[in-house]
């Protein structure tokens, strides 16, 4: 592993597709060919467990099989960050598995419980650093609404090395990264679309689904940025925005959709998406899909 956490956190965080057999069994070994080509086209930190990798779609033991596999894929060739979540016991159920599996940090998905207090985030938090025996942590922040004071109060949590911004709200970024500790690294969470607003606010690095399926384009990006080169950047973000569009359509529902989509299209079956998200694409969308990947020569 060439790559500290801290500088893979600046990188691009690739949340992998959790792929699916024709009984509808988790089956990991098909991400190899994913990871391999994203590795070698550059990404710095493979996710397990994201959004992306239908995480709330898969049971607990599910998950743990995944964070088993993927790590021993990667093989150590970058860290891996391990996505954590759902109820406590769950959580801390795979906070421990992740550990024991090898993960080099953990991702925490916000609580999505209907009942949920700052201070009790905080609680959430200690209990699963305590569990996987003091990983280092990277919040998933999807709802800034709790108020910079109590986003504060998450990154002093021993064990928290970054946070997953996940709002389309710069602003409140800005204050927010202005109101913690200097140490913290602050990930654009809203994919490469939304990177160099990000950037432009101080945050580093973006997470993506797109390393799933066209990882250059991802790591091309990801360099103009750091180069300052905000006018590159857009214009390679350009290219690719009809795949997030296609992906943006029905409440986000064809999020996974469009990837597992693409990664069928290309000839690595991954499976469909699992209800509530939507399969297949509609031929509307399809279409689009397809014309995305002609326009762009992907193979």
């Amino acid at each position: 592993m060439t790559q500290t956490l801290d500088e893979a956190l600046t990188g691009i965080s690739g949340i992998l597709v959790t792929p699916y057999d024709a009984d509808g069994d988790v089956a990991p070994a098909r991400l190899a060919p994913i990871l391999d080509r994203a590795l070698a086209a550059g990404l710095h930190m493979p996710v397990v467990n994201g959004n992306t990798g239908e995480f709330y779609a898969l049971t607990t033991e599910e998950a743990c099989t995944m964070v088993r596999a993927v790590v021993d894929l990667v093989a150590g060739r970058a860290p891996v960050l391990a996505g954590v979540g759902r109820g406590i016991r769950d959580a801390c159920q795979l906070a421990r598995e992740s550990a024991r599996a090898g993960a080099t940090a953990l991702m925490v998905h916000q609580p999505p419980d209907p009942f949920v207090s700052p201070r009790g985030i905080v609680a959430y938090l200690q209990a699963v650093a305590d569990a996987s025996g003091g990983l280092p942590m990277m919040i998933y922040l999807r709802n800034d609404t709790i108020g910079t004071r109590a986003i504060a109060e998450l990154c002093a949590v021993p064990g928290v090395k970054g946070v997953k911004w996940a709002t389309p709200n710069p602003m409140k970024l800005a204050e927010a990264k202005a109101a913690c500790n200097p140490s913290i690294v602050w990930v654009g969470g809203l994919a490469e679309i939304w990177a160099p607003t990000f950037y432009a606010v101080g945050a580093r690095g973006f997470t993506s689904g797109l390393i799933n399926v066209w990882p250059e384009r991802s790591v091309a990006i990801h360099a103009a940025l750091e180069a300052g080169d905000y006018a590159g950047a857009n214009r390679l973000i350009a290219g690719m925005k009809a795949f997030e569009d296609i992906r943006a359509e029905e409440m986000n529902g064809t999020n996974v959709t469009g990837v597992k989509a693409a990664l069928l299209a290309l000839g690595r079956d991954c499976g469909p998406t699992r209800p509530p998200s939507a399969w297949p694409l509609t031929a509307q969308q399809q279409a689009k899909l397809e014309a995305f990947i002609a326009d762009n020569a992907l193979s």
